[in-house]
Order: C-alpha cells, then structure tokens, then sequence
C-alpha cells in the first residue's frame, strides 16, 4: 500500500495537467507606499464568498511584484478583456517599468482600474495566509463595477485565447445553404411585393434557435439594417410561426428560452402559439419604446458577442413584446404594425422556412392589413411548390453573406 502522504509529484506533470483547466487572466493593482502603481497578473483569481463578499488569489511567496503592495491599505482585481494580451504580457513582466504607457484611473479608494478591463473590484486586505509555495490572499470587496462588456481573456495549455461562441453572422451549414437556394428560386415574387407595397420584404430560416435572414427586398421607405447571415434568437412570443408544426419536444425548448418560466407566461405563449396556428400568421404591433429597446438589446448581443449577460437583457426584451404580439383584426379600425411574419408550409428535409414583412405605413387600415397577409401567403406559398421541385445539385446559388456579408 503506498503512503499517499510522501507521494513525489513531478512538477512539469504537475503544471501540464492543471494547464488543461482555463483560467481567466486578471492584473491585481494597488499603489505602492510611494505612491508609485504597482500589479502583478493572475490566473489564480476567484470569488469565495457573497456573505461577506469575499474574494481571493493566489501569489507565489517569491513573488516581488505582490511584496510591493502587500503592506498596501487596498488593492483592486481588473479582469482583463481578450483583446488585452499585449497588456497582460508586459505587467507580467518585472520591472518598475511595467506601468510605462498604461491607462488607468483612481477606483474609489484609490486602487488603479485599468482602461479597457471588462470588470474591476476594490478590496480591503481581509486575511493573507501561507500555502505551500503560495499566499492565500482574502479580499473583502469594497466597490466594483463591469466596465466594458465584452470576452474575456482566458489562459489555456500555456497561451492566451477568448471563448468561441455563436457569432451574428451566420456560419454557413448544409441547411442553411439550401434555405438561401430555395429563397433565390423566390426572389423575385419576393422583390415584388415589396415593391408593390413599397414595404420590406425578408426570408427567414429557422436554424436551431435562431431565425436566419437570408434574403431581403427594401422597397420600404426605411431600409433594412440587418445583413444576410443576420441571427436572431427565437424567444417566445418571436418565432412562433416557427413553432406551427414543432414537435411537442421543440416547443418545450422554445417556452424555456422565456426569462420568466412562471405557469401564467407559459400559458400565455401557449395561447399565443395557437393563435399563430389558427391564423396561419404572426402579428407585431410597433410600440416605439419597446421596440427601441429591444433593438438596442439585440445590438448590444451582437457586439457583446451574444455574452450571457446580454443575452438575458434579450430575453427580457423580447418578452416584453408579448402585449403586441397578434393583435386581432378588427373592421373599421387602423393598425400600426412592426411587422407580420407568414411561415412558409413544411418541406421534406428542409428546416422551417417564413416570410416577413416590415417598414409598413403607419396607420393601415384593417383592410390593407389583410391584403399584405394574402400577399405574403401567396409567395410563401410559391415557396413551397418551388420547395417540392428543389434539389440542392440543381442550384449553384450560395448564402450570399454568409461568411461576407453584403447588403442590397
């Protein structure tokens, strides 16, 4: 039986398992009793408690830079961006140069916050304790905010990198590409509503949980901002049409995306979905400010690259469109609507596939209202008998945009 306790480890080992585990990079900052900056990067960063907010990292006893603060009053965990690696690599050098050219204010308690790092929190020295070769530091958190909402910086197997999440513009996938070919076979039925109706007029795949454009006709009187490739998520009440013919499996799927799970939400998109079903359309009345905010959520997703964070601001958007979501049709009255999205009928192994329509006049009578629906059935309509006749090897038509996109 071997003695576990006088077990040898060897280093190199040691280092190369652990590496396999990321870390996010921090730089810990403080001000010298000589008033001077002074940091030392860290991969050793974590959070330890919320009552009392507790903080802690770890640096080698040896370790000059933290022997120049440690005697500081305060100190400050800056959570470095991933486009911050030439900032990591030169505090990580030693040196009193290494703060030469480096941007950053007093925090609240006079702590230097780095510019450009995605977070900040300002502690108090709370307890340091010996650890083998290492410090145990405990930071009690004073002050702390998120500065700039974007990835961060990672420590990998001996080099730096960022998350790879889904990106805006839509990769390119064998059902993606035959959705944009089936789209081009429609093209023009779909440039000429757009223009008859002087609206705009897109192609909508559903491709996961995202609605994909992958093609548009700007015949509206604003024009549309959304590339080709252009992602959105699907979240309930959006998407419904999407939902028609959905397996009980994939509905479930898209009630969940809701922030709120609660039974009265969910009855409420339920009831929505079948109003879509019955109708065979979707309406979106335009409200100004919730739409406002729902399109800045959407973009701030997009250059956050789709972080959970916003993607939560999104779903609370999106949720709050419920209340304009299929409004009923009524003789006599007049009707401002954001947008009206028809899904094209199922087609044998292509994904679901809907038609929109946006940029409408203001103010539309209920009749004008149903003729945009019946012209949007009828090309979504052509859509599916062009659908029944396509065959991949028949078109050389590819996602325009889908790795470069353009606009019409």
């Amino acid at each position: 039986m071997s003695d576990a306790g006088n077990a040898t480890i060897d280093p190199a080992l040691f280092r190369e398992t652990l590496g396999h585990y990321p870390t996010g990079v921090a730089v810990v900052t403080a001000v010298s009793e000589n008033g001077n900056p002074e940091g030392m990067v860290v991969g050793t960063f974590t959070s330890v408690s919320l009552d009392p907010p507790l903080i802690a990292f770890f640096p080698a006893r040896d370790s000059r830079s933290f022997a120049r603060f440690r005697d500081a009053a305060t100190f400050c965990i800056n959570v470095l961006a991933s486009d911050q690696e030439p900032l990591c690599r030169q505090l990580a050098t030693g040196g009193a140069a290494k703060f030469d050219g480096v941007r950053w204010r007093p925090g609240p308690l006079g702590s230097p916050v780095l510019d450009g790092a995605v977070s900040w929190i300002e502690c108090t020295f709370e307890d340091v304790r010996e650890a083998g070769d290492h410090y145990i530091v405990l930071g009690r958190v004073q002050e702390l905010g998120i500065a700039r909402s974007t990835l961060p910086l990672l420590f990998f197997q001996g080099g730096y990198g960022k998350f790879s999440t889904g990106s805006f513009i839509a990769a390119p996938d064998p059902e993606l590409i035959q959705a944009a070919q089936l789209a081009q076979t429609i093209r023009s039925e779909v440039e000429e509503l757009s223009i008859a109706f002087a609206v705009d007029c897109s192609v909508l795949v559903k491709i996961g949980s995202d609605a994909v454009q992958v093609l548009t006709a700007n015949g509206g009187q604003t024009s549309e901002t959304a590339p080709l490739g252009h992602r959105q998520p699907i979240i309930p009440p959006l998407g419904a049409v999407f939902m028609a013919d959905a397996t009980p499996t994939e509905i479930e799927a898209w009630l969940n995306r809701a922030p709120d799970d609660s039974r009265d939400r969910r009855t409420l998109h339920s009831r929505l979905l079948d109003v879509v079903r019955d109708r065979g359309y979707s309406l979106l009345a335009a409200e100004p400010e919730l739409l406002q905010r729902h399109q800045a959520v959407l973009t701030e997703f997009e250059q956050s690259d789709r972080l959970p964070r916003q993607e939560r601001n999104v779903r609370q958007a999106t949720a709050d469109l419920a209340d304009l979501f299929c409004p009923d049709l009524v003789a006599g009255r007049r009707y401002d609507l954001a947008s009206i999205v028809v899904p094209v009928p199922a087609m044998p192994d292509l994904p679901p596939v809907a038609l929109r329509m946006t940029a409408m006049p203001k103010s539309a009578p209920t009749e004008q209202v149903e003729t945009w629906i019946h012209g949007l059935t009828r090309v979504a309509a052509a859509a599916a008998m062009a659908g029944t006749r396509f065959e991949s090897s028949d078109c050389a038509v590819m996602l325009a945009g889908a790795s470069s996109p353009e606009r019409r």
